[in-house]
C-alpha cells in the first residue's frame, strides 16, 4: 500500500479539535469542583469513608519518606474497576477530558511512611498493599483527619489527580481475591524484582497490574523490598519487560521488508517505522507550541530524541524519559507475537490538542494500536522516512539534525 493511500488526514477536522481542546481545561475545571463538592459532602474532617479502592498512588517528592494514598472513587463504588487506567480505556474511546474526568474523581486518602515500611501488611501501608495485589476493587474504610483538598493544576506537566486529604486509618472491608501467580512472587523471598516481574508479565499481567504490585512494595527479594514512587514503578516496569522481550529476540529472523505503522490518540500521531535487521531502536518526539511538555513554545517545535542498538542502554533515558520505555515496550510486543526482529523508529506528533498531560499509558497503548490494521511499505528505511517526513511538522532536515538513525540514513545516501 502506498503512504498516500495509507494515511488519511482532514485538516478542517484538526483545526475543529484544535478549537474544542482549547475548552476542555475550562471543562475540566468545572468537573474538578464538582467533584471536590460532592466529596465534600459526603466526607469531612474525622470522618470514616467506606468505600471501593481499585488502586493505590505513592508519590516522589520527598523520598525516601513517601506520601502512600489509596485511592477510591467515592460515590462511583459500583463503577470503581473503570477509574483504574489500563489499556481498556484506549478500547472505550476515551477523550482527554474522560480522561481527566476520570483521574481527577478519585479520593486520594493519604499518609506520609518511608519506603522501608513496604514489608509490612499492617496498617494503613498494609491495606494498601492488599489493595495492590488484588485483581479487583476493594471494600476499604478510611478515618480522615481534614476535609478533602485539591491542588489541580490544569497547564501543568503532571497526570492529574483528584481530591485528596490525610487518612489516620484505613481497615479492610473484605477478603481481596488475590491471583495464586502474585502469592507465588510474595512467598519467595529470594526472587529478584526483575525475574517476579517478568514472570507476572508471561502469566498474562499487563504491565498496569506489575506496575502497581512494585509500587506496592510487593516484588523482589524481602530484605529489598520498598515502596516503589508509582511514576518510577511504570517505568521500572516498561523497561524490565521490555529488556526481556528484547533478549528473547536476539536471534530471530529479521522482518522480511519496510513498514509503515500510524495511530493517533489523544492529540498524539503515532509513526512506527520497521526496517530489516538487527534490533535497534530510536523515539523521536516533536512537540508542538500549545502542547503539553513543550519548555519552550516561542521557540516553535521542540524535538527530542532518544535511542539504543543491539545491545540495548545502560544509561539513563535523557530526553524522552518515560515515553521512550513505553513505546519500545509496545513495539517488542509486536515483533514478539510475530517472532521477528527489525530496526525500529517510532516518531512521535504531540499537536496542540494535547493540552493536558495523560500520562505516558497513552503512548503505550497508541504505539501497541499503531498494529493494528493495514500498514505501509516502502522500498527502503530511507524512502519511508522521506515519506512520513511530508506529513510531520519538521523537515528531513530537522529529523537528520535530531535523530541518529535519520543521520545515518542521510550519510548512507549521500555517499551512495
Amino acid at each position: 500500500m502506498r503512504l498516500d493511500d495509507f494515511v488519511d488526514i482532514e485538516a478542517n477536522e484538526r483545526a475543529e479539535r484544535r478549537r474544542l481542546a482549547a475548552e476542555k481545561s475550562y471543562e475540566i475545571l468545572d468537573h474538578v469542583e464538582r467533584v471536590t463538592d460532592r466529596i465534600e459532602r459526603t466526607v469531612s474532617g474525622d470522618a470514616v469513608v467506606g468505600s471501593v479502592s481499585p488502586s493505590i498512588f505513592v508519590g516522589r517528592s520527598n523520598y525516601p519518606r513517601v506520601s502512600t494514598g489509596i485511592l477510591s472513587p467515592v460515590g462511583n463504588e459500583g463503577d470503581a474497576g473503570r477509574f483504574v487506567t489500563s489499556g481498556a480505556w484506549y478500547d472505550e474511546g476515551v477523550d482527554l477530558t474522560e480522561v481527566f474526568r476520570r483521574r481527577t474523581s478519585l479520593l486520594n486518602s493519604r499518609r506520609s511512611a518511608s519506603v522501608d515500611a513496604a514489608d509490612t501488611w499492617e496498617g494503613f501501608v498494609g491495606v494498601g498493599r492488599e489493595v495492590a495485589i488484588a485483581d479487583r476493587p476493594v471494600d476499604v474504610e478510611i478515618g480522615l483527619d481534614a476535609d478533602p483538598t485539591v491542588d489541580f493544576d490544569a497547564d501543568g506537566a503532571s497526570a492529574p489527580t483528584g481530591p485528596s486529604a490525610p487518612a489516620r486509618s484505613a481497615s479492610l472491608g473484605e477478603n481481596p481475591h488475590v491471583p495464586r501467580a502474585v502469592e507465588k512472587t510474595l512467598e519467595d523471598d529470594d526472587w529478584r524484582a526483575e525475574g517476579a516481574i517478568n514472570y507476572l508479565y508471561r502469566r498474562g499481567f499487563d504491565v498496569y497490574e506489575v506496575n502497581t504490585i512494585l509500587s506496592a512494595g510487593a516484588l523482589g527479594r524481602a530484605e529489598h523490598r520498598r515502596l516503589v514512587p508509582t511514576r518510577w514503578s511504570i517505568t521500572a516496569v516498561d523497561d524490565t519487560v521490555g529488556g526481556f522481550l528484547r533478549g528473547s529476540l536476539r536471534d530471530a529472523p529479521s522482518v522480511n521488508g519496510v513498514e509503515i505503522h500510524r495511530n493517533e490518540f489523544l492529540g498524539n500521531a503515532y509513526w512506527v517505522i520497521l526496517a530489516p535487521g538487527q534490533w535497534e531502536y530510536e523515539l523521536v518526539e516533536l512537540k508542538a507550541p500549545g502542547s503539553v511538555w513543550n519548555p519552550d513554545p516561542e521557540a516553535g517545535m521542540w524535538l527530542a530524541a532518544d535511542r539504543e542498538g543491539y545491545e540495548g542502554r545502560t544509561g539513563y533515558v535523557e530526553e524522552t524519559a518515560g515515553a521512550y520505555h513505553a513505546a519500545r515496550l509496545a513495539a517488542l510486543e509486536h515483533l514478539d507475537d510475530r517472532g521477528r526482529q527489525a530496526k525500529c523508529l517510532v516518531l512521535r506528533h504531540v499537536s496542540d490538542d494535547y493540552w493536558g498531560p495523560a500520562g505516558v499509558w497513552q503512548v503505550r497503548e497508541g504505539v501497541r494500536h499503531a498494529f493494528d490494521g493495514e500498514h505501509a511499505t516502502a522500498e527502503t528505511l530511507a524512502d519511508a522516512v522521506r515519506g512520513v517526513a511530508d506529513y510531520l511538522p519538521a523537515s528531513l532536515a530537522d529529523l537528520r539534525r535530531k535523530s541518529t538513525m535519520v543521520a545515518g540514513l542521510q550519510t548512507t545516501l549521500d555517499q551512495f
